[in-house]
């Protein structure tokens, strides 16, 4: 799943091993964002059993499984053998474009091949292939901004950072003193600002950003009436800042921005005049004219091997019903592994470090902000890093720098595999065709499973539901799955499983979701909170339904949450509970079949939203 609202990468302090990896970094940079922040200690189920009495006895279970045999039926056993695989060191994250996700799709082609899946992709094969592009743009240096006739050079006097759509003019406008940014009480309202260059400071700073440099959306929603901001800050940038503002972006069509720049103190005492920072507000300072705009280009995300999905198809036996489809996805990425720094570090933490602090003081994983910890939380963490090393003979201090996804999405992954495998090899045929996709590049945007409903390899008005997979390995009782609209963090427990968009489209699917579960006895308990309108998670504009829905598909989306593992390093097999894991792939593949097997198409009742406009909870 992707992450919500990156924010810059920050540093959470760990403990290298006293043992055998002396070359463990005592930092970690990570991305992520804050939702909210736990403070107390965790349990976690190993491997579906019971929690034991010592809450991190998990460091203690094995790291390899022997490969067994896989069956026609859905088992926890199947599933383990197949996460082990993919989930393993070797796929190296499976991040999009990189030779470990090479590595993971050809797998699951042989494996759909192996079980008798048929090739959906292209020409005749399990893939599609796709190029990632992007309209990007510079900046146009040939023009630029000057007060009283006197020009304003571009990276010395000002930076203009990209808003993201077309910036307004700034020609022949007015400038006026904004105050002093601290919260947006303490500067003139949006009236004073309309059609005027507002010039503030910031004398607060923000975690993550350079000096005292503002939050830029923040600030940008105080003055929407502006014809642009200018923040006076550039003196404190570097000259590695001045220079990564220089880089392309992309941006997007809609209505005309605020131009947004940076200033030195003396271009914003050219303006205002000396002394500016004690003038009242909405003092009036000299006009600014001239103007600054974009170079535009396509261009094409570079990557060592090409973007996939994987498509195979189990026909359905209906003479007329074959030709419609019931799609079960699933992304095969994940994130990659931390590359060792240009300074020379290793990449590399302390996997059992790692993993006591974020089950202490970060139970969402890289949905929570990193904990800064005080001496007595320190101490904690230290002293029940010794007992585990202790425990453990120190194994659990082994480096680890790859962050494996066994829940994110190897769970989807695996459970496409084995629903695939139920579906060929069991007297169950469903009138419909089953479409299995695993979806590239989730993780990056969305990029598979928008390609495929933008370039279907079956027809997308034949495609009449999406059941999408993704995380559906833990759900513990001790695990904090996301928090309800209002922030109240909740927990998993036994047949935990969170259902987002079932009824968003089609009231009839979310009903027969209900149905399934209770005619089928799964015995599955499910959790709607994150699927509240304006919930802050965003969750159901997260993962790879909602480019389905874009086209008024009826999508449901299957997942038993987050937990402190969540894009970590600690993120592997041996965390998973497998019992639970079959118990709602059965479901989901009892599910399918009701869908494919009805005797009309699943109604839509609600409004379909526009295939190309953003998506808002």
């Amino acid at each position: 799943m992707i992450v919500s609202n990156q924010l810059p990468s920050v540093s959470v302090k760990l403990q290298p091993s006293s043992h055998a990896f002396t070359t463990i970094e005592p930092t970690v940079k990570i991305l992520f964002a804050s939702v909210l922040i736990a403070a107390a200690p965790a349990a976690v189920l190993a491997q579906g059993k019971s929690a034991s009495p010592d809450p991190w006895a998990a460091l203690s279970l094995p790291r390899t499984h022997a490969p067994q045999p896989t069956h026609s039926a859905i088992t926890a056993g199947d599933l383990q053998t197949r996460l082990y695989l993919f989930a393993d060191d070797s796929m190296q994250g499976r991040r999009a474009g990189w030779e470990g996700n090479r590595k993971g799709v050809e797998w699951i082609a042989s494996e759909a091949k192996r079980m008798g899946l048929k090739p959906a992709g292209d020409n005749g094969t399990y893939f599609q292939q796709f190029e990632k592009r992007f309209q990007v743009r510079d900046f146009d240096t040939t023009k630029t901004l000057s007060v009283e006739g006197k020009a304003l050079h571009f990276w010395t006097d000002f930076i203009p950072r990209d808003p993201g759509r077309d910036p307004r003019s700034l020609d022949n406008v007015q400038t006026v003193w904004g105050g002093d940014w601290k919260d947006s009480s303490s500067v003139i309202t949006d009236a004073a600002s309309a059609g005027k260059l507002v010039v503030i400071t910031s004398s607060v700073t923000v975690p993550g950003n350079p000096g005292h440099v503002p939050s830029r959306p923040i600030v940008a929603a105080r003055f929407p009436s502006a014809a642009g901001v200018a923040v006076v800050v550039l003196d404190e940038l570097s000259d590695s800042m001045r220079a990564g503002y220089k880089g392309l972006s992309g941006y997007g069509a809609g209505p005309l921005a605020p131009s947004y720049l940076y200033i030195t103190r003396d271009v914003a005492e050219r303006i205002m005049g000396q002394g500016f920072a004690s003038l009242p507000l909405g003092t009036a300072g000299k006009p600014i004219t001239g103007s600054f705009g974009f170079n535009t280009s396509e261009q094409v995300f570079p990557t060592d091997v090409p973007l996939r999905n994987v498509v195979a198809l189990l026909p359905g036996t209906d003479p007329v019903l074959k030709n419609e489809y019931v799609v079960i996805g699933a992304h095969n990425d994940h994130i990659g592994f931390n590359k060792p720094g240009a300074n020379g570090r290793s990449g590399a933490v302390a996997h059992d470090s790692m993993y006591i602090v974020n089950h202490l003081y970060r139970k969402s994983g890289a949905d929570d902000a990193p904990p800064t910890l005080d001496a007595s939380q320190q101490h904690a963490v230290d002293s029940i890093l010794a007992h585990v090393r202790k425990m453990t003979n120190g194994k659990s201090a082994r480096a680890d720098s790859i962050s494996n996804g066994a829940d994110d999405d190897g769970t989807g992954t695996v459970s496409l595999l084995e629903i695939g495998e139920y579906f060929a090899k069991s007297p169950i045929k469903t009138k419909r065709s089953i479409l299995l996709v695993w979806h590239v590049g989730e993780e990056l945007g969305l990029w598979g499973s928008e390609y495929f409903t933008d370039h279907p390899t079956v027809s997308r008005d034949a495609i009449v539901a999406e059941l999408n997979i993704d995380m559906v390995g833990r759900g513990g009782a001790n695990d904090q799955t996301g928090a309800t609209i209002d922030g109240k963090a909740i927990l998993g427990g036994k047949g935990y499983l969170q259902l987002v968009g079932s009824r968003r489209l089609s009231t009839e699917l979310g009903d027969m979701a209900e149905r399934v579960n209770a005619s089928g006895k799964h015995n599955l308990k499910f959790d709607y909170a994150l699927d509240a309108n304006g919930h802050p998670a965003n969750i159901y504009c997260r993962s790879d339904h909602y480019e389905y829905a874009r086209y008024g598909i009826p999508i449901v989306f299957f997942t038993t949450g987050g937990h402190a593992d969540y894009h970590q390093v600690t993120d592997e097999p041996q965390y998973i509970d497998y019992p639970h894991m079959a118990q709602v792939d059965s479901y989901i593949a009892d599910l399918a079949v009701r869908v494919a097997n009805l005797d009309h198409r699943v109604a839509v009742d609600k409004p379909k939203p526009d295939p190309h406009g953003s998506c808002q909870q």
